[in-house]
């Protein structure tokens, strides 16, 4: 199972194995504070791609395609992710305001429509 969480949002127990999945680090965060077993940046988008997006509502659908299209590119960066996904549950962090239109709600979605 796959759930998201804000990077300033406290972890907690049923948050399973964490994973951060942006390109950059969150701003005012400690690795400590996060808890993450990893920071899996390149499974996050490319630089190009989330200066393209710049959150921008109306470009979701194009960025969740543009996005898609670079991780089937690069599924290695999957592996970890999946990995733990296998044993239980996976938290993807984020750091974006908007917790509707942002790069882990993106991957989470093409995670569960894979099927893994």
């Amino acid at each position: 199972m796959f759930k998201i969480k804000r990077a300033y949002e406290p972890p907690e127990s049923g948050d399973g194995v964490r994973f951060l999945v942006d390109r950059f680090w969150p701003r005012g965060v400690t690795k400590d504070a996060l808890e993450i077993a990893a920071w899996a940046r390149d499974a996050a988008p490319s630089k190009e791609l989330c200066q393209w997006f710049a959150h921008e509502a109306d470009r979701w659908d194009e960025f969740q395609q543009r996005y898609r299209a670079e991780l089937d590119a690069n599924a290695a960066a999957l592996e970890p992710i999946l990995d733990a996904a296998r044993q239980g549950t996976v938290t993807l962090v984020f750091g974006a305001r908007d917790t509707e239109h942002n790069n882990a709600v993106a991957l989470k979605h093409y995670l569960e429509t894979k099927g893994l």
